[in-house]
């Protein structure tokens, strides 16, 4: 039954990390990320509790009709039978027989006072739900893996029940037994210590499944393995309910990369990062930009001194190659940067200033005022590069020229709130006046200027502003601090950021506006 040799990356995303506050997810979303982590070739998707909610148990009906997994088994996730019943008669353990997954993961209680407690019954019957229910799944023909529950918890309080659990659970047919840091608050050595005595004590295939409260889900889950433990369970990005379960991406890249273990099909890994962003995009829950590996800071570089070393040997300030894992290495323009930084971006953008000393220097101190005034081109790409075309080409990229725009709020006697804007330009030697409303000030002006500009050029239509942010620089100052916007922009096929600064927030999103739009035309009539 082994995937992939004698490794088994298990996922549990749909399951374990759909339970993170906020995170809500439908069957579509299920199948869709289902249909991802089989190409980042795991082993097992645990799919969901199927009988515990008409949700779950409508995901296995469709996975068996609408899932053509190439790399991944579809794991139903359970428990035991109850207390009293025959795993034959119960109807929970009847919804894991019927759920067409080939793979059944059934929880148990290993905590002895878990047992008394929870679920309220003594330990010798607890003990017999395991036997019971892992010999019923195993006749029927699908294969058991136990996720022992508390796990190390129940370890500390009673080592002996503890490994008893596991040893039923394994003399009655069950693969692996995943010992589960539920609460989470392990450490790597604690760790290591358990799965070295778990596996000497029983003799079993041992897994691990950690949760972050800690911190060191990763940490505890390659500590495991380091122990003897061949099967990780995670959830992509770290999902999971508090502060998440440990991030399989990681755990797995650092078992590749850094261990040179073969536990994904070869070539995969490299699509970690594409798909770590769609699977974010399906939870809407932001990708963390600062998440190892596949994160939009990952190799990003900022100081000046970090950029001359990069433009010598890229290795110098990188702890492997970003395209191991699909990810890319990034420049940060800021008032850190040096000379070799500004050259490095601009090698980035296209443009060659290896041999333009004064440009560079131009640059340079231009951005350096510029951040002093409150601009931040870190985050703002696209209005970089509108400054580093004007500064190489001599003219600033214009597609338009504005005379003059205003905005006005007013309450109507219905108490609604509507914002009107005016904007007066010139594009392409016509004169344009066009007015437009919006449920905010930004909103108005962002309307009548695509409105105006759109005449001119079509295609701006496709424009749509997808993300807003607001700071205020000088919060000391109150109502008349210097206000900072970035704003991203996308044409349907990719994105940009710009940033605009004011003396208020209407002046400040007035600037991020133009040169979004701005840039959007550059990059379609190049």
């Amino acid at each position: 039954m082994d995937l992939h040799g004698a490794f088994h990356v298990y996922d549990t995303t749909l399951r374990d990390g759909a339970q993170q506050e906020g995170l809500n997810l439908s069957v579509a979303d299920k199948l869709t990320i289902a249909k991802q982590l089989d190409g980042l070739g795991v082993g097992y998707i645990e799919g969901g509790w199927p009988g515990s909610n008409p949700k779950d148990t409508e995901f296995f009906r469709r996975a068996r009709e609408e899932l053509d997994l190439r790399h991944a088994k579809l794991a139903a996730f359970g428990a035991t039978r109850r207390a009293g019943v025959r795993a034959a008669d119960d109807p929970l353990v009847a919804a894991l027989r019927e759920s067409g997954a080939g793979v059944v993961t059934l929880v148990a209680k290993s905590h002895d006072r878990h047992v008394e407690l929870a679920l309220r019954t003594t330990l010798e019957e607890n003990l017999a739900m395991v036997r019971d229910t892992v010999t019923h799944l195993r006749e029927e023909g699908q294969t058991v893996f136990l996720d022992a529950e508390h796990f190390f918890d129940g370890y500390r309080a009673n080592r002996a029940y503890a490994l008893e659990v596991l040893r039923t659970a394994a003399e009655a047919g069950a693969e692996v037994v995943a010992l589960c840091d539920t609460n989470g608050g392990m450490l790597p050595d604690w760790v290591s210590d358990v799965v070295l005595d778990v596996i000497e004590s029983t003799g079993a295939r041992v897994g691990i499944h950690a949760h972050n409260d800690s911190g060191c889900a990763v940490a505890n889950s390659l500590a495991a393995v380091a122990a003897g433990a061949t099967h990780v369970q995670g959830c992509i990005n770290g999902y999971g309910e508090r502060t998440g379960n440990a991030d399989l991406v990681t755990v797995v890249a650092n078992l590749e990369l850094k261990l040179d273990r073969d536990v994904l099909p070869p070539g995969l890994l490299r699509e970690a990062t594409r798909i770590a962003h769609a699977v974010a995009e399906v939870t809407n829950v932001p990708p963390a930009s600062r998440q190892p590996y596949v994160g939009t800071s990952a190799f990003a570089h900022k100081a000046g001194l970090h950029a001359s070393a990069i433009k010598v040997d890229p290795d110098l300030y990188q702890h492997m190659d970003p395209t191991g894992v699909g990810n890319d290495m990034r420049l940060l323009v800021s008032d850190m940067a040096g000379r070799a930084s500004i050259e490095l971006k601009g090698k980035e953008l296209g443009y060659d200033l290896s041999d333009d000393r004064d440009v560079v220097t131009r640059v340079t101190e231009r951005v350096k005022r510029m951040e002093q005034g409150g601009y931040t081109f870190e985050a703002a790409d696209a209005s970089f590069e509108l400054l580093l075309a004007e500064e190489v080409e001599g003219t600033r990229p214009s597609y338009f020229d504005v005379e003059s725009w205003r905005v006005i709020t007013e309450t109507r006697t219905d108490g609604e709130a509507v914002s009107e804007a005016t904007v007066k330009l010139r594009s392409e030697g016509v004169r344009y006046v066009v007015t437009g409303e919006g449920n905010g000030p930004v909103n108005a002006l962002d309307a009548a200027l695509r409105e105006a500009i759109g005449q001119a050029f079509p295609e701006v239509a496709k424009f749509e502003l997808i993300d807003y942010k607001v700071r205020i620089l000088d919060q000391g100052h109150g109502t008349d601090a210097i206000t900072r916007v970035l704003i991203e922009t996308t044409d349907g096929e990719s994105s940009w950021v710009t940033v605009g600064v004011g003396a208020n927030v209407i002046e400040a999103s007035w600037g991020a506006l133009v040169d979004g739009l701005t840039f959007g035309l550059r990059r379609h009539h190049r």
